[in-house]
C-alpha cells in the first residue's frame, strides 16, 4: 500500500498540505473573479498560483505517492486532494494570456489527459483517448452512421450534464460539512471522491473543446507563416510538469512528452562546430578575410621589403633625383632643428 511504503517525513508532508491548500484557495478566488481574465493582476495571480500547484506536484514526485498497481481504496484520504493538481493546472493553462495559444492548448491537453488516465489506473474511469493516426485511417461514415453518432453523442451529453448538476450539489453540500472542524474521515474521503469526479466531467469538456479549437489554431498558425517570417529568437516554449514516480522517470512527460536534451559546454561547442556555425580551430584557415587578419598574415610586411629594396636599387645606380631628394632632405634637417616648432608658446 502506498500509505505504508511512504518515506517522507512529516515534515515534508505538512509542506505538502500547506502548499496545495495556498495553491487552492488562490485558485478558487481566480475562478470567482470578476476581473477580465487579460487582466495584469488576474495573470500574475494565475502564474503564482501555477508555480504553487507545480512545487506541490514536484513534491508529489519525490514522495512516491501513487502507482499503477494500486486501487483507490488505498490512497489516504488526504493524499486524494492530490489527484487533481494536473486537473487545476490544465484549467489554469487556459486561463493564460501571455503564451501562443496553440502552445497553450497543447500544454493543458496534457494536463487533463494524464488526470484521466491517473483516474483510469485507479478504477475511476474508463475514459479513452483519440488517435490521430486511426482517425485518418477511418473510412468514412455513411449517414447512418453520422446519425447514430449524432445521436449517442447527444444522449452521453445530456447524461453528463445531469451527472455534472448532481455532483456539484453533492459537493456544495460535503463543503458546508468540511468547514466544521470536526468533519470525520469518512466526509473528508467523499469530498475529494465527489470533487475529482467532477473534474473528470469537465476535464472531458475541455479536451473536447481543445479538439476543435486545435484545426482552427493550425489553420491561422499556417496563415501567419506565410504572411511574415518567424522570429529568430521565439519565447521559451511552456512546458507542463507532472507527476512521475522519480528523476529518472522525469526524462519524459507523463502523457509521453520527451524533456528537451541537456548538453554540457562542451558538447555544445562540438556541436555548434559540427553545425558549421563555430570555427573548427583544428583546421588551418584558407586566408585572411579581414584587414586586421592580413596585417597579422604579413601583407604590411611585404610591402615594406618591396619599398626598401626600391630605395637600393636606386643607391646602387646612383640615380640623379634620388640623390637630389637626399640631399634636400639633409639640407632640411640642418635649417630645422628638431623640437624648434614645439615652443608651447614659449619665447
Amino acid at each position: 500500500m502506498a500509505q505504508n511504503t511512504k518515506d517522507t517525513d512529516e515534515t515534508d508532508i505538512q509542506t505538502l498540505d500547506s502548499i496545495f491548500k495556498e495553491g487552492l484557495e488562490n485558485y478558487n478566488s481566480i475562478i470567482s473573479s470578476d476581473q477580465p481574465t487579460n487582466s495584469n493582476e488576474l495573470q500574475t495571480k494565475i502564474k503564482k498560483t501555477m508555480k504553487t500547484f507545480e512545487q506541490a506536484t514536484r513534491l508529489v514526485s519525490i514522495s512516491s505517492i501513487f502507482s499503477t498497481n494500486e486501487g483507490i481504496e488505498e490512497i489516504s484520504t488526504n493524499d486524494l486532494q492530490y489527484f487533481l493538481l494536473p486537473a487545476f493546472l490544465g484549467s489554469l493553462t487556459l486561463k493564460l494570456t501571455s503564451k501562443e495559444r496553440k502552445d497553450i492548448v497543447d500544454v493543458a491537453e496534457i494536463y487533463f489527459k494524464d488526470f484521466l488516465k491517473r483516474c483510469n489506473d485507479y478504477g475511476m474511469g474508463s475514459n479513452q483517448f483519440k488517435d490521430k493516426s486511426e482517425e485518418k485511417e477511418k473510412k468514412e461514415k455513411t449517414e447512418f452512421e453520422k446519425l447514430e453518432y449524432s445521436v449517442n453523442t447527444r444522449a452521453n451529453k445530456i447524461q453528463r450534464f445531469k451527472e455534472q448538476k448532481e455532483l456539484k450539489s453533492k459537493l456544495e453540500d460535503l463543503k458546508k460539512n468540511m468547514e466544521n472542524e470536526h468533519a470525520d474521515e469518512e466526509i473528508k474521503r467523499e469530498y475529494f471522491l465527489t470533487m475529482i469526479k467532477l473534474f473528470m466531467h469537465e476535464a472531458i469538456d475541455e479536451l473536447n473543446s481543445i479538439d476543435m479549437e486545435k484545426p482552427i489554431l493550425e489553420h491561422m498558425a499556417n496563415m501567419k507563416n506565410e504572411e511574415k517570417p518567424q522570429p529568430k529568437r521565439p519565447p521559451p516554449p511552456l512546458k507542463p510538469i507532472v507527476i512521475t514516480k522519480d528523476d529518472i522517470q522525469k526524462a519524459v512527460f507523463g502523457a509521453g512528452y520527451p524533456s528537451l536534451p541537456i548538453m554540457t559546454v562542451e558538447e555544445f561547442y562540438h556541436k555548434r562546430v559540427e553545425d558549421g556555425i563555430f570555427p573548427d580551430p583544428t583546421k588551418p584557415k584558407k586566408g585572411p578575410t579581414t584587414l586586421q587578419q592580413a596585417a597579422a598574415a604579413g601583407l604590411s610586411l611585404n610591402q615594406e621589403e618591396k619599398e626598401k629594396e626600391e630605395t637600393e636599387k636606386l643607391i646602387e645606380e646612383d640615380s640623379d633625383k634620388h640623390i637630389a631628394r637626399m640631399r634636400s632632405r639633409d639640407e632640411f634637417k640642418d635649417e630645422h632643428r628638431r623640437g624648434w616648432g614645439n615652443r608651447m608658446n614659449r619665447s
